[in-house]
């Protein structure tokens, strides 16, 4: 008896434990749930956070057979609703509404307003009895799931991914990934032009920059601009002076650049790559002097004879032809993203995707002159041309 008597005693303990944590579940109450803070605030969110709806993208004019720079893989907003919401033995089975594809997901939401979209408020309420999904002290969408959902809503909920997906992380890796150290920032360039004594300035004015090369060993030493007032009216001058330039090289003569760089140039903002795009800074920092009425300066009048650009020296996987000429690299120029920058492939691949959606980059710099085409595939040969 006393033996049986104990069995059954374990066995009512383990029922009422059972039906405890139940009633918690399913009632989403309880000490430690009603403690917690599901919401976001939409300041918090990382606008530059890629956020596509599935977790594999081919780029546009990715090659016939796509190489490691044409894939984006990154979780997407389906993988983050199915891990969390469309198990088998909930939405993803028996429980309505069924959310395994994107025709379910896109029911639940108003493109472009997070804040009026049913999905966004199920995953951000503290309503624990509305909550998805179900609060049961061990299940919890991560702050890095709700801003890729957020982000999608935001950007239109497309199926497919546009430039307003693409363009935020892309600039985000070009300005975080190659500005720092002495790398492709203001403060290097006018620190240089300072310490060149191309412009006036106080040793107040600038710092001295020291990085060793860890491969090496190697010490270099760069001068930095930190008087900011100095830094920002002599790096916006001179990109108006280039921009003025080269709209008419004729009429606009006087404005033609004659700073060289002594480092990379400067790719701090989306102005300053769209610089970069557009007047390439190997024809605006010729290592060739050029004389102008007896004024030497350190341009090419030509923006167009070039012979590198930013997307060449970010994907390994393509060749850049000079557009004026037609002729094509025989070696890849991917040194900001390999040698420098070490970017992912789907980093590579999102800055990719970014420069062909991008109606502010031209198509002389996409396509070439009349669709000639500037860039080919290393490994395929094939030349990009506008679709």
């Amino acid at each position: 008896m006393k033996t049986r008597f104990f069995f059954n005693n374990k066995l009512l303990l383990s029922a009422i434990v059972l039906i405890s944590v139940t009633l918690v579940q399913c009632k989403k109450d309880g000490t430690n749930a009603s403690a917690l803070d599901r919401s976001v605030a939409s300041a918090s969110i990382d606008s530059t956070l890629f956020s596509p709806f599935y977790d594999s993208t081919k780029v546009p004019y990715a090659d016939v057979t796509p190489d490691a720079n044409d894939y984006i893989v990154r979780e997407g907003v389906l993988s983050v609703v199915k891990s969390n919401c469309a198990t088998s033995n909930c939405h993803g089975g028996a429980v309505n509404p069924t959310l395994t594809t994107y025709a379910a997901v896109k029911s639940l939401v108003t493109a472009g307003t997070p804040e009026n979209s049913k999905l966004w408020e199920l995953l951000t309420t503290n309503d624990l009895n509305k909550a998805m999904p179900p609060v049961n002290l061990t299940k919890e969408v991560t702050a890095t799931e709700k801003n890729i959902v957020y982000n999608w809503i935001k950007n239109g909920a497309k199926e497919y991914p546009a430039l307003e997906d693409f363009r935020p992380a892309a600039i985000r890796s070009i300005t975080g990934g190659c500005t720092s150290g002495n790398c492709h920032n203001e403060a290097t360039a006018v620190g240089y032009w300072a310490r060149s004594n191309y412009i006036t300035y106080t040793s107040a004015d600038t710092a001295t920059l020291k990085l060793t090369n860890f491969t090496t060993g190697a010490v270099s030493y760069y001068p930095q601009m930190i008087n900011t007032t100095i830094k920002n009216t002599v790096w916006n001058a001179y990109k108006d002076s280039a921009r003025k330039f080269y709209a008419d090289t004729l009429a606009n003569a006087s404005f033609r650049v004659w700073k060289v760089f002594g480092s990379r140039g400067p790719l701090n903002t989306y102005d300053d790559i769209m610089l970069d795009i557009n007047y390439p800074k190997s024809v605006r920092s010729s290592s060739n002097a050029y004389s102008v009425n007896g004024v030497k300066v350190n341009c090419k009048g030509d923006y167009l004879n070039a012979t590198s650009s930013l997307l060449s020296r970010v994907d390994s996987t393509i060749l850049l032809a000079n557009p004026r000429t037609g002729v094509f690299a025989t070696t890849n120029q991917a040194d900001m993203t390999w040698s420098d920058g070490g970017f992912a492939t789907s980093d590579i691949a999102i800055i990719k995707a970014w420069y062909f959606s991008d109606t502010n980059v031209p198509d002389v710099w996409k396509f070439g002159i009349n669709n000639a085409g500037i860039f080919k595939f290393r490994k395929s040969g094939n030349i990009i041309t506008k679709k």
